[in-house]
Order: structure tokens, then C-alpha cells, then sequence
């Protein structure tokens, strides 16, 4: 339940802010773990990314506000973090359908969402497989881009990534430089600074780097979890999987370092694959 806990504290605080500037470190603060990982279990759990969310309440409390009356529509767009009205009403639209000024006519067709309250699930018996190893730290070479700090954002572009790779040689590169554990194409999210996460595409090699990039995964505990199936749904179904029904209940929440994807066999079609969760025993 204190996991629970963590999760709705941060809804509260994203309530009591939603005139304010939202700190999403402060969030992950309150749920006890990073950013990013904070905005990857939000994502799972919620079933819409953290900034989505924020702009539906945010919309909705908007709509309320303007259906009273006696406000101008800027003084509302200030009031819930918008100085350009442009942006208000792309976002108000993007919510609602209509824009903002339609509210000075009857019966106009509006959505509510109400703030989200997580609650423990019981579902079905299907089994998880899974294993903990403590391993060192290793290196890989390979190819990354910057990741949005908005983790809804990667969702559409680490695909994008794996396409090119995918289809202009890269892998075949990359595979030919794989010289040490784990064997295997890496997918490795939030190598690096916390202010700059990167997503690499790599392989474990103490080889030179030559025309690629070369990162050090840090010593973890992992969290090891076999999948297979057509990539990236099924990687993501497993990792929403782990985020919604075995960390409540594992006794272990995230540590801080970068999860990993391992493909074990080249065929997005027919996938065989590892996911690799940073943990630490909760306190």
C-alpha cells in the first residue's frame, strides 16, 4: 500500500498546482524514484502520459472557470499556465473539440476528467517469469539520441530510432562489435546525465567505439523479465505488465539507473527479448 500511497501523493500535489508551474521532480520525489521512471509508471498505470494528463485537468478545470461566465478567455489562459492564447486554445481544442470562444453559445458538448485515484487491482493468476541479479558495470557502443524530458514523447520516437538503424546497416555494425555480456542488441533508456537522457541502441563490447558512441551502464540490481512476440507491442505490453502488476507487490521499487531492452534474435516479427528494471529492495 505505501507504493499506492506514494503514487496518489503525487496526484495531490499535481492538483494542488495545476495553476502553478508542475515540478516533475518534485513528483518523482514524492513517489520515491526518478523522472523518468516516475513518468514511465504514470504512463502504465494511468493509461495516458503525465503531460496529457496535467493538460485534461488543467482543460477541464478551464471549461468549468468559462462556463461560469465574467472571465475573459486570457485571464484564463494565464491562470492555467498559457501567456500565448494560440496555445490555449490548440489545447483547449485538443481536449474538448471546440474551441474555448464556443462557450458563449448553449449546448455545447464538453469532456470532464476528473483527477485519477490508483487503487490495488486484484486481477488474473497468469504468471510472471522472472529474475534478480546484481551485476557490474559494463560498456556498450552503439548509436543514441536525446529523449524528450516529456517520456510520451519517446514512446513514438525510439521506434523511429529502431527503424533507421533497422535498415541502413547500423545493426549489422553493431553486432559485429558485441564482445562481451549480455549478448545481445541493447535498447538502453536514460544512459547519462539526469538532465540529458539519452536512448541508445547498442551492444556490450570492450571493442574501440570507432564511428559509435560508447556508454558505461552502471553496477544494478535488475529486475529480469523473459518476453516474446511482435516488437515494440510486446515489449511494451510485458514492461506495462511490470509497472502495474509485479512492482506493487514485489517488495522492490526503482533504483536509480537506465532500463534496458535485450533482443535476443533480430526479428521484430517474431521477438525474443529481456527487459531489465533497475531495483532496490523497498524500504
Amino acid at each position: 500500500m505505501q507504493w499506492i500511497d506514494r503514487m496518489n501523493d503525487a496526484v495531490g500535489y499535481i492538483e494542488r498546482h495545476l495553476t502553478d508551474e508542475i515540478d516533475y521532480e518534485q513528483l518523482a520525489r514524492l513517489a520515491c524514484c526518478s523522472s523518468y521512471h516516475f513518468q514511465r509508471m504514470f504512463a502504465y498505470m494511468a493509461g495516458v502520459g503525465l503531460a496529457e494528463y496535467i493538460r485534461r485537468r488543467k482543460m477541464s478545470l478551464a471549461a468549468a472557470d468559462l462556463q461560469l461566465g465574467g472571465v475573459k478567455i486570457i485571464d484564463v489562459a494565464a491562470k492555467y499556465g498559457y501567456q500565448s492564447p494560440t496555445a490555449f486554445n490548440r489545447a483547449f481544442q485538443s481536449v474538448h473539440g471546440v474551441a474555448p470562444s464556443a462557450l458563449k453559445s448553449e449546448g455545447v458538448k464538453l469532456k470532464s476528467y476528473p483527477p485519477i485515484t490508483f487503487l490495488i487491482t486484484i486481477k488474473g493468476a497468469e504468471e510472471m517469469n522472472y529474475r534478480i541479479e546484481t551485476s557490474p558495470a559494463f560498456r556498450v557502443v552503439g548509436v543514441s539520441q536525446k529523449m524528450s524530458n516529456v517520456v510520451e514523447e519517446n514512446f513514438r520516437d525510439v521506434p523511429l530510432l529502431w527503424q533507421r538503424v533497422s535498415t541502413d546497416g547500423t545493426l549489422q555494425k553493431l553486432a559485429a562489435r558485441m564482445s562481451a555480456e549480455p549478448k545481445g542488441v541493447l535498447g538502453v533508456c536514460g544512459c547519462g546525465e539526469k538532465d540529458q537522457w539519452r536512448y541508445y541502441i547498442a551492444v556490450a563490447s570492450n571493442e574501440p567505439a570507432g564511428e559509435f558512441e560508447a556508454c558505461i551502464v552502471p553496477a544494478c540490481t535488475w529486475a529480469i523479465f523473459p518476453g516474446s512476440g511482435v516488437c515494440p507491442r510486446a515489449i511494451q505490453e510485458l514492461e506495462q505488465r511490470i509497472v502495474t502488476q509485479w512492482l506493487p507487490a514485489s517488495g522492490f521499487e526503482y533504483a536509480d539507473g537506465p532500463d534496458i531492452e535485450l533482443y535476443l534474435s533480430p526479428d521484430p516479427q517474431h521477438a525474443e527479448f529481456e527487459v531489465w528494471v533497475p531495483v532496490k529492495k523497498r524500504n
